[in-house]
């Protein structure tokens, strides 16, 4: 069990691209467009000294702050592609490219949410490893590691209200933790795994652009590396943890309907049937209007 759920959201991530690609061209897009023009106003006569301008060492206030705006907007970006891409594996919703609803925002502060939780765990943690180092120090210090992989555990119990959020499903902390009875591990394992994964291939992004600059030192592909650097690193962030809370809160869906006894027809057919009603509701206000 506990390799599983890093099996299918790993399964998820790489057979299933050309949804996120398709899911969140817009904001793809509009993140290409935003870094390619702050690349173009922070580019120094000489060019950049390192691969990317948020890479660059800050000079002046004013570039320090425009960066933060910058990093900001890219996370932004990156949140509603990750709410798209969510919403169109678990429900096949086919949102407008450039739809900043309030679930992206919503999103956003539960995720906040939850890292201010798993930094409120780590506290009893580290005193609980505290303790034992006094007792013993040899499991004092393996005590001391484990407590980050536990408060990774109990937060990743927690997180189904990610996905729900995105989908508009008002879970709570409570029903999340009871809905990932028996996954904890397995999805802490996996979002470990992922974490790595994602700090990998984002540093194998920054060296082959780092290469690219070097074979081609031209303003602009200069232009288009700076831009490329936070595109990517958001990208692969965005690509594999939105695969694997998508692969968690699926999972949670599918233990659900083998308990009731529902079949996958069944399921499928209940939900057709409430993409229906909320269709024929949409259109009802608009009518009233």
């Amino acid at each position: 069990m506990i390799l599983s759920v890093l099996e299918r959201a790993l399964a998820l991530a790489f057979g299933r691209i050309g949804t996120l690609l398709a899911a969140s061209w817009g904001y793809i897009l509009l993140m290409a467009g935003l870094n390619l023009a702050l690349s173009g106003q922070l580019l120094p006569g000489d060019g950049f000294t390192t691969v990317s301008y948020m890479t660059e060492p800050v000079v002046a206030a004013d570039d320090g702050a425009l960066r933060l705006v910058a990093g900001l907007a890219n996370i932004l970006l990156g949140f509603a592609a990750a709410t798209a891409y969510m919403r169109r594996i678990l429900i096949g919703a086919r949102d407008f490219p450039f739809s900043f609803a309030p679930r992206v925002l919503k999103v956003m502060v539960k995720l906040l949410l939850l890292l201010l939780l798993g930094a409120l765990m780590l506290v009893p943690l580290f005193a609980i490893a505290g303790i034992i180092t006094a007792v013993t120090a040899g499991f004092g210090i393996i005590a001391f590691i484990a407590a980050p992989f536990v408060a990774l555990m109990l937060m990743q119990k927690l997180s189904l209200i990610l996905p729900a959020a995105a989908l508009e499903d008002d879970l709570t902390l409570r029903q999340s933790w009871s809905a990932s009875a028996g996954l904890g591990w397995a999805m802490a394992f996996a979002a470990l795994v992922v974490g790595l994964l994602s700090v990998v291939m984002t540093l194998a992004w920054t060296w082959i652009l780092s290469l690219l600059k070097a074979a081609f030192p031209d303003p602009v592909v200069a232009l288009a590396i700076s831009a490329a650097l936070p595109l990517g690193s958001v990208g692969v962030s965005v690509w594999l943890f939105a695969s694997l809370h998508a692969t968690c809160y699926g999972l949670v869906r599918e233990r659900y309907a083998e308990r009731v006894g529902l079949t996958s027809s069944q399921t499928e057919e209940a939900r057709t049937r409430h993409d229906a009603a909320e269709a024929i509701a949409r259109v009802k206000s608009l009518g009233r209007r």
